[in-house]
């Protein structure tokens, strides 16, 4: 076998190249100015490989002629890669991989109202596990997945959009600051996990135990593997209910430490105002 031949593109997408390639770029160059441990080394470069893996290889071919395996690599973009990498926190070591005229600019435009908007609107917490939950549910709905499988700009559309709200929804989920400055509350970071996913798991029953064929679509375009349509699909549910309902469990019980450190350390919250003894300024000189 041409093991090899596994690595090579089925279509080949200069622009994701391009975004592997620069992300890879600025989190080397970052490294530079901050220490990063060999654990969250680890962890951005694991997941990088998955993702690129799940995306550019001859997997994508598979994945467009089984249903399940465009499950696991659905499992993949939307739940284990982007959790992987957001694990090793690299937002701040690939802005500090950025040129300075870059970071000069970035800073200038998280400043405007644009800027504060957009990272408003990104970082939501009612928006974000919406979003999450939503494209992971609309792509599946048969007549959604048949066009998604057939039409190539909404193939790409459909993974892009999995990548890019799972990306979202863990790095609120992993954020290991007191509210605010994160976005989400501590205890909301536990409970979220669990709201988005139920509604996968039914998603995922439902496909495994129905016996008709939601998605002929396999067929038209000919199965890679032989099995029948009834495995395929129960399969593809199976791995939608638990592999991916096991993540997001991952991702509470860290979560849940956040949650149990901050408590410890008295900064589950909004910082207390400081109390000051009688007949003394903030500053601790008498009137």
């Amino acid at each position: 076998m041409d093991w090899l031949g596994w690595f090579k593109p089925w279509e080949f997408s200069p622009v994701l190249v391009a975004c592997f390639i620069v992300s890879a770029w600025l989190f080397v160059r970052g490294q530079r100015v901050h220490a990063v441990s060999r654990t969250r080394q680890t962890f951005f470069w694991l997941g990088w490989v998955m993702l690129y893996l799940s995306m550019h290889t001859l997997l994508d071919y598979y994945a467009e002629r089984m249903f399940f395996i465009h499950r696991v690599q659905h499992l993949v973009l939307h739940h284990l890669g982007p959790l992987v990498i957001m694990a090793a926190y690299p937002g701040s070591v690939m802005r500090a991989g950025l040129p300075l005229s870059w970071r000069v600019r970035l800073h200038r435009f998280n400043q405007t109202t644009a800027g504060r908007a957009l990272i408003s609107v990104f970082t939501n917490p009612i928006i974000v596990p919406t979003l999450f939950v939503f494209l992971v549910v609309i792509w599946l709905v048969p007549s959604v997945q048949f066009y998604s499988m057939l039409d190539w700009r909404l193939y790409r559309l459909m993974n892009w959009s999995v990548v890019i709200t799972g990306f979202m929804y863990w790095n609120l989920i992993l954020d290991r600051r007191p509210n605010p400055p994160a976005a989400m509350t501590p205890g909301g970071r536990v409970i979220s996990p669990i709201l988005t996913m139920a509604p996968q798991m039914v998603a995922g029953a439902i496909i495994a135990f129905t016996e008709r064929d939601l998605y002929p679509l396999f067929d038209l375009c000919g199965r890679a593997i032989a099995m029948s349509p009834q495995t395929d699909q129960m399969i593809g549910g199976l791995t939608m209910w638990i592999p991916a309902a096991m993540t997001e469990v991952i991702g509470l019980l860290v979560a849940l430490r956040t949650l149990m450190r901050l408590s410890a350390k008295g900064r589950w919250g909004s910082p207390k105002p400081r109390v000051l003894k009688p007949g003394r300024t903030a500053q601790g000189i008498k009137p």
